[in-house]
């Protein structure tokens, strides 16, 4: 079972990798499930990501602090609004739109209330 946890870790931590170069791909919850699978995997593999750039660029803070600055909660909540609205325009089922409609009130509600917002620092 391991290896599988191993597999997904790394499957989920390529997504988010690519991600973080095209604008079309969460990076944020690929490396949480990327985390998430070699935390339940192998230990060796998870000290590893957590050392990564990708890692410490993206997901350090969120993951010790449960919170995130207001220009990372901006960009995601942009990011995932533009993809949603795309979605909303181009099916044709009204219980589509309206769910896809609602899962997006759903996240700005649990960005804005539910995720704690971090003062940003300056260098």
């Amino acid at each position: 079972m391991k290896a599988v946890f191993i597999a997904l870790g790394f499957l989920s931590v390529s997504i988010g990798a690519i991600g973080a170069v095209l604008p079309v791909l969460p990076t944020t919850p690929f490396l949480l499930l990327g985390s998430y699978f070699f935390a339940k995997g192998s230990d060796r593999f998870d000290t590893w990501l957590k050392g990564t750039k990708l890692y410490k660029d993206n997901l350090e803070s969120f993951e010790k602090n449960r919170s995130m600055t207001r220009k990372t909660k901006i960009y995601l909540m942009t990011l995932s609004s533009s993809m949603i609205w795309l979605s909303v325009f181009m099916v044709d089922k009204i219980y589509l739109k309206a769910m896809l409609i609602m899962i997006d009130l759903f996240k700005y509600y649990y960005f804005i209330f539910v995720i704690k917002t971090e003062e940003e620092s300056v260098d």
